[in-house]
């Protein structure tokens, strides 16, 4: 039921009761771009999900804006029907990513069989506008490649002269106020910045390849800081959530080892049906009657998007390190857990330089490392680089420490030796795109840049 209160005119309106479903991104977003200073809505609550240690906290009053005077209290989504019963919720708002269709309609049947609506926010209504040309890279799953891809882009069009800024999707794990905008230009600033090691996951790869790379809660002055410093922006979207940037160009990542994913998952399809280009990624790994199935899906979905195909080849500077050894495998964390997948490329790595055995780290896990097996048993021999807090962090090492292997084949995007501190003998997977075949994604890029360049010039 709507709560009724009475206006400066003394007219009483009724303020419609909303509870926003999120996991510390897109709900920020939905909030400040949809909800915030608007007096029609009282937004009663966020909820948590995907992400361990993220709910009991508040969405600041700095953020949250006049009408929320004590911030706005973050709970936890296991107590949705309860949360909707005393918080006399009239509208629940789902605002995450990476969840199977299914899912996602048995969220919705929890909040209407408890007496609420259930509501998506469309792209249009959420994003915003740039006085800079941006490129969106986002995908139809979590572990398609949109980062390495983003690299890509960034690269080429660094080559051509023009200023460059990737904006990550946020991951607010810590003080949501001190990161309401946020700045990378070295290694040295994520330190002080504290980074998670997902977050590092993300921004590492980029700022050793030159790129400056913002993130923050508030995704407005995020983006009007970046256009300060960059003739070009590009959105490296996180998981498959949908654009936070009206985009000039969009592009969209699928992953040929899960076919069919592509219009099963959310909002994974509406990627795909908005897309002006789709790269088919990693398809030297992947048996070619899945690559011809994504590119038939994504055909019969959106047929005037440009299919474009790229592998991912993986290399690694000792190949010695693995063949004929005992190996731990350490993968890229959110593409194990809600990316799905049972491997990643430090798996492919240690099958391909030759590892005469994986050792299975699940009987060795330490602390909060354990549950996430639990959470997700899809995962194989083979240990998630999870590090949402300082506290799991310790965790893993612990937990390499623990595995009696001869060498870490690591696979995390982040340096985790370094990090981490860990003695074990280790080697880094690394794996960056390659166009394949006609079309390419370069002249694509070309075109786009001389829009860019007649642009600057003017």
């Amino acid at each position: 039921m709507a709560v009724t209160t009475t206006a400066s005119d003394g007219n009483q309106t009724k303020r419609r009761r909303v509870l926003i479903l999120g996991a510390g991104g897109r709900d920020f977003h939905n909030f400040n771009t949809v909800y915030r200073d608007v007096p029609e809505y009282e937004v009663v609550g966020f909820t948590a999900t995907q992400i361990p240690n993220i709910d009991n906290r508040t969405y600041p009053v700095e953020l949250a804006g006049s009408l929320y005077p004590a911030g706005i209290p973050i709970y936890s989504q296991d107590d949705l029907e309860e949360l909707i019963t005393s918080l006399r919720v009239d509208e629940v708002v789902f605002s995450y990513s990476d969840i199977s269709h299914i899912n996602l309609m048995h969220l919705a049947s929890r909040a209407v069989a408890t007496g609420a609506d259930f509501r998506l926010l469309s792209a249009r209504a959420t994003m915003l506008e740039s006085t800079r040309p941006i490129v969106s890279i986002c995908a139809v799953r979590t572990g398609c490649g949109k980062s390495p891809l983003a690299r890509f882009v960034a690269r080429r069009f660094r080559d051509a002269g023009l200023r460059v800024a990737v904006i990550r999707h946020p991951m607010p794990y810590g003080d949501l106020a001190k990161q309401a905008v946020q700045r990378f230009a070295s290694l040295e600033d994520m330190e002080k910045a504290q980074c998670t090691i997902e977050e590092r996951e993300e921004y590492e790869p980029h700022i050793e390849a030159g790129d400056l790379v913002f993130a923050g809660v508030d995704y407005e002055r995020t983006l009007r800081r970046a256009e300060t410093e960059a003739d070009v922006i590009i959105w490296d979207g996180g998981n498959n959530d949908l654009p936070f940037y009206k985009p000039n160009l969009e592009i969209v990542v699928a992953d040929p080892h899960r076919p069919g994913h592509e219009t099963t998952y959310y909002p994974g399809e509406p990627n795909l049906l908005r897309a002006g280009v789709v790269v088919l990624a990693k398809v030297d790994t992947a048996n070619i009657e899945d690559v011809w199935a994504v590119r038939d899906n994504v055909h019969l979905n959106n047929p005037d998007a440009v299919i474009v195909e790229t592998a991912m080849p993986l290399s690694v500077a000792d190949p010695a390190a693995i063949r004929g050894k005992r190996v731990l495998v350490i993968e890229d964390g959110p593409t194990l857990s809600h990316g799905g997948m049972a491997y990643g490329a430090g798996f492919l790595a240690a099958k391909r330089f030759g590892a005469s055995e994986l050792i299975d780290p699940r009987p060795y896990a330490v602390g909060s490392i354990g549950p996430v097996y639990k959470a997700f048993p899809h995962m194989g021999p083979i240990l998630p680089a999870m590090g949402y807090s300082d506290d799991q962090m310790r965790d893993l090492k612990q937990t390499i420490d623990a595995v009696p292997c001869d060498t870490v084949v690591v696979a995390s995007p982040v340096d985790l030796s370094r990090l981490l501190h860990f003695e074990k003998p280790s080697v880094r997977v690394r794996y960056e795109v390659e166009e394949l075949g006609e079309p390419k994604l370069t002249p694509i890029l070309q075109e786009f840049m001389a829009g860019i360049s007649r642009a600057v010039a003017v």
